[in-house]
């Protein structure tokens, strides 16, 4: 893990700071995206992907925003990379967020 990777996932952390209970762990050489024990965010090598669904992927699609890849082998489909305009802006971040532990809670 290097230091470039550990200040975007502070970034992350600040621009999502409008939600409460919100925590990053480490795992697997990146971040996982906790908020109230929800799993819905993975931030790693310097790119945030958030969980999707049938009615949240299209967004990131028509983006051409790309699932999370953690090595050439595996691909996981239910998180999407999200786009750098909406990662600036801490108001939309904070509702992609909002629906991507939606789209989480309403798997479990």
């Amino acid at each position: 893990m290097n230091r470039k990777d550990e200040s975007f996932k502070d970034f992350i952390v600040d621009q999502l700071r409008e939600l409460d209970n919100l925590e990053a762990r480490r795992m697997f050489g990146s971040f996982g995206l906790y908020r109230d024990e929800t799993f819905f965010g993975i931030v790693s090598k310097g790119r945030l992907y958030l969980k999707v669904d049938e009615a949240t992927v299209g967004e990131y699609r028509k983006r051409k925003m790309k699932p999370f890849r953690p090595n050439a082998k595996q691909t996981l489909k239910s998180y999407y990379q999200v786009p750098v305009d909406i990662i600036e802006d801490a108001d939309q971040l904070a509702a992609w967020a909002r629906r991507a532990i939606l789209c989480q809670k309403q798997k479990e």
